[in-house]
């Protein structure tokens, strides 16, 4: 098995160009539970922690949206000043395992995977984030709607890394829940996230969606 770990997007994805296949590991706080219970198994790993340039964000206040990189943090997210701009993305950062997990696991984890467990997942699509895709043959933003296509299935490409997710700054109310099998540090059994978009009319102006885990 090779183990690659690139310092820079562009070795990254040459990487990636040369193994399509290869599992990209980000905090690993998925991709380790799966193999440990004998549901993954792998041949070759692009490790992507060390990618400086996946680990930052960036908030554009004239357009009023944040850009979140694929390895920023779960606690990060949960901290100032994220966490006033995207109050929902936020409570489900507090709700991601122990702090041990969230200093590990990353926004572009969830998207990796896209478990329907994936804590992130449900203030993402009602915010109606933006995916960000890039390859050596280019680049591709995908609304979240049509990036998820399925529990744990995606639109990403063989060679594709997804980069980052730009969001919205809403001024409405944002919240997030889930329901599991005990009170703290769970896996959902189900999670729903709402959030009220002020900037449009009457009678559509809420947005929400809900996933339930497998389980």
């Amino acid at each position: 098995m090779a183990v690659l770990v690139p310092t820079t997007l562009d070795d990254a994805l040459a990487e990636l160009a040369r193994r399509p296949a290869a599992t990209v590991l980000a905090g690993g706080t998925d991709v380790m539970v799966e193999t440990n219970m004998g549901h993954r198994r792998f041949s070759d790993v692009v490790a992507v922690h060390r990618v400086a340039e996946l680990r930052s964000w960036t908030h554009d206040a004239v357009r009023g949206t944040l850009t979140l990189g694929a390895g920023v943090t779960w606690a990060e997210v949960e901290a100032s000043p994220i966490a006033a701009w995207v109050p929902a993305l936020a409570q489900a950062a507090r709700t991601v395992g122990s702090p041990q997990i969230r200093h590990a696991g990353t926004v572009g984890g969830n998207l990796g995977t896209c478990s329907p467990a994936g804590d992130g997942l449900p203030p993402l699509a009602a915010l109606d984030a933006v995916v960000h895709l890039r390859s050596l043959a280019g680049s591709r933003d995908l609304p979240f709607a049509e990036y998820m296509t399925g529990p744990k299935r995606t639109a990403r490409q063989p060679g594709e890394l997804v980069t980052g997710v730009t969001v919205p700054l809403l001024g409405g109310w944002q919240g997030y829940a889930k329901v599991g099998v005990r009170n703290a540090m769970v896996i959902a059994t189900a999670s729903a996230a709402l959030v009220v978009d002020p900037r449009v009319g009457s009678g559509s102006d809420r947005k929400s969606t809900r996933l339930n885990s497998s389980h």
